[in-house]
């Protein structure tokens, strides 16, 4: 029988496969974008923050849906040099995330396709792809990752410290599984204490599906992430 517990660094590779899976069109066919995927939205919260970390065990051991988050954005801050350190510069990292080529300024989101093969339609009518630059770059910058970024976020994240992010495997969801697993991710936020105000999560324009189920959860839409092209939710505590 599935259940849901405490993440353990053994289900890391099965993380990193539930992240890849349960990608948006846009990155799920990139490969550069399917490969660093797990390292801008997964590890640096099971690596920074085990502890708020939880995963739903399918009985069996294996791992097919997780809630990971952070307590607090400011304190990921805090500990994201480690992150690079010992994660993105670790032998496997620099496979999957080539380090940016600059820093200095950040590269568009997604950039023209010649030829067609693109999966994002541009605003001139031709098609775009997921430009692996940016990526790597919002990789090694928790600032561009979570703290900046269109008119708002800075605003949003200085509310709502504390940010989660919940994937679970196609098969395991519509069970109540989500619902159970945040609740779990909200209580160990409560425990630790330092956010006293609540909990913000973004969720991509190409998944506004799933806004409903986290407004009967408990959330709701703030303004500003239509700026970018997503949807802001907070839930306060």
């Amino acid at each position: 029988m599935a259940f849901i517990r405490p993440f353990k660094q053994a289900d890391t590779e099965e993380c990193k496969f539930i992240c890849r899976a349960t990608l948006p069109p846009s990155l799920a066919s990139s490969p550069q974008a399917y490969a660093m995927a797990p390292y801008l939205w997964t590890l640096q919260f099971t690596y920074l923050f085990p502890e708020n970390c939880f995963v739903l065990d399918d009985g069996t051991g294996h791992v097919v849906g997780y809630v990971i988050g952070a307590p607090d954005v400011f304190k990921m801050k805090e500990l994201y040099p480690r992150y690079i350190a010992n994660v993105l510069q670790s032998e496997q990292g620099l496979k999957d995330v080539p380090p940016p080529k600059q820093m200095e300024v950040l590269e568009p989101w997604n950039v023209p396709v010649e030829g067609g093969g693109g999966v994002v339609t541009g605003e001139n009518g031709g098609e775009t792809k997921v430009n692996p630059q940016c990526l790597a770059q919002t990789a090694y910058s928790i600032e561009w990752l979570v703290l900046e970024g269109v008119e708002g976020k800075r605003e949003l994240v200085e509310k709502y410290r504390a940010m989660l992010h919940i994937d679970i495997l196609e098969g395991w969801q519509g069970q109540g599984w989500g619902k159970k697993m945040i609740e779990r991710f909200v209580e160990s936020v409560k425990e630790k204490g330092g956010c006293e105000k609540g909990i913000q999560l973004g969720v991509a324009g190409e998944n506004t599906k799933v806004v409903r189920f986290y407004e009967r959860v408990g959330w709701r839409v703030v303004e500003g992430g239509e700026r970018e092209g997503n949807v802001w939710m907070v839930r306060d505590l």
